[in-house]
C-alpha cells in the first residue's frame, strides 16, 4: 500500500465521486480508479458500493477510512513538526463565503490576519449559497467556509461564529423612514427587492413570509448587495437585509433601518472546515477567526469596530 493510494481513497470517500476526486487530485479518472482498485485488491474487500449516480462507502470502506485518515493526519503532523512549520505557518488558505460577507463583514478581520501572518496567503472564493460553500469544502476547492446554519455532514467541523438579524430597509424619503418599526400589514403593501433564491438571506426572508402567510410583491431579485441597496435608495422598493450590509448607508442617512413588529429574523452563521487534521496555515486561520468572535458579532450587529 502507498500513501498516494490513501490520499486518493480519502478524496473519493469525501466527495463520493470519482470525477470530482480526480479533479481535486489533478489526476485522470482512470488513474483514480486504478489506485482504488489496487487498494481494494490488497485489502481483499470492496471499499465502495458503485451505483449509477455515484458511489458510497461499503462497511469495509468505512473502517478503512478511519485508519487512512489517522495515517494521513499523523504523516502530515510529522512533516510539519520536522519542517518547523508549527511555530511559523507558511502556505495558503482558501476561504469561501458569499460575496457580501467578504466585502462588508470579514474584510477588516482578513486584513489584520494577513498583517500578523505574513507567511500565509489568503485566497478568496465567492459562493452564491450555503450549499455551494459546503460543496466547496467537501470537494476540496476551499479549506474554510462561512455558511448559514444548518449545515449537516459527518465530514465537516461546524462551529457557530455569530448571529445576525434581517431588518426592513427603506429609502430616506420613504413614508416609513422615520419609524422605528413597521407592522406586517405595512410590509405587505410594499414592493420587495430581494436576493435570488438559493442564498441564505433569501431563505430567511422566504421563511418569514411563509410564517406570516404573505406572498411578497417582488419588484426585483438580485445577488448583488450594492445593486439592491441602490434600488432601495432610489425608491423602487424595500428590502430585508442584515444590519452589517447597510451600516454605512444608515449612518450617512441614505437608507433607514426598521425592526419588524413582533418578529425577529435572526440567522446563525458558522465557520466550516473538514473535520480532520488541517495544515498549520488553516489551523492558524481558524484559531484567529474564533479568537475574534466578539469583534465579528459586533460587526454583524452593525457596529463599526476598529480592526482586531
Amino acid at each position: 500500500m502507498e500513501m498516494s493510494q490513501y490520499r486518493t481513497f480519502r478524496a473519493v470517500a469525501e466527495s463520493l465521486n470519482f470525477t470530482r476526486a480526480a479533479e481535486r487530485l489533478h489526476l485522470t479518472q482512470s488513474a483514480v480508479s486504478h489506485q482504488i482498485k489496487a487498494l481494494e485488491e490488497e485489502l481483499g474487500e470492496p471499499l465502495f458500493i458503485r451505483a449509477k449516480r455515484g458511489v458510497k462507502l461499503s462497511q469495509a470502506g468505512k473502517i478503512a477510512l478511519e485508519y487512512v485518515e489517522r495515517i494521513l493526519d499523523d504523516t502530515e503532523a510529522l512533516r510539519e513538526r520536522i519542517a518547523g512549520r508549527e511555530r511559523s505557518p507558511v502556505g495558503r488558505v482558501r476561504v469561501a463565503a458569499a460575496t457580501q460577507a467578504f466585502v462588508y463583514l470579514f474584510a477588516p478581520l482578513f486584513e489584520s490576519f494577513m498583517d500578523t501572518h505574513q507567511g500565509i496567503d489568503l485566497a478568496f472564493r465567492t459562493t452564491v449559497s450555503t450549499e455551494h460553500t459546503v460543496a466547496d469544502i467537501l470537494n476540496g476547492a476551499s479549506d474554510v467556509g462561512f455558511a448559514s446554519l444548518a449545515v449537516y455532514s459527518p465530514n465537516l467541523q461546524v462551529t457557530k461564529l455569530f448571529e445576525d438579524e434581517l431588518s426592513l430597509i427603506v429609502s430616506k424619503d420613504h413614508k416609513l423612514a422615520k419609524k422605528r418599526a413597521a407592522s406586517v400589514k405595512e410590509i405587505e403593501n410594499e414592493k420587495l427587492i430581494l436576493f435570488e433564491r438559493g442564498s441564505s438571506i433569501r431563505r430567511a426572508t422566504d421563511q418569514f413570509f411563509d410564517q406570516i402567510s404573505v406572498r411578497p410583491d417582488l419588484a426585483l431579485e438580485s445577488n448583488d448587495t450594492f445593486f439592491i441597496k441602490r434600488m432601495v435608495e432610489r425608491g423602487l422598493g424595500v428590502s430585508l437585509l442584515p444590519a452589517w450590509t447597510v451600516r454605512d448607508e444608515v449612518l450617512s442617512g441614505k437608507l433607514a433601518q426598521l425592526q419588524i413588529s413582533g418578529h425577529r429574523l435572526r440567522r446563525s452563521v458558522a465557520l466550516v472546515s473538514l473535520g480532520r487534521f488541517q495544515p498549520s496555515p488553516t489551523r492558524a486561520f481558524i484559531s484567529y477567526v474564533l479568537h475574534h468572535k466578539a469583534e465579528i458579532q459586533a460587526m454583524a450587529e452593525g457596529e463599526k469596530k476598529a480592526k482586531p
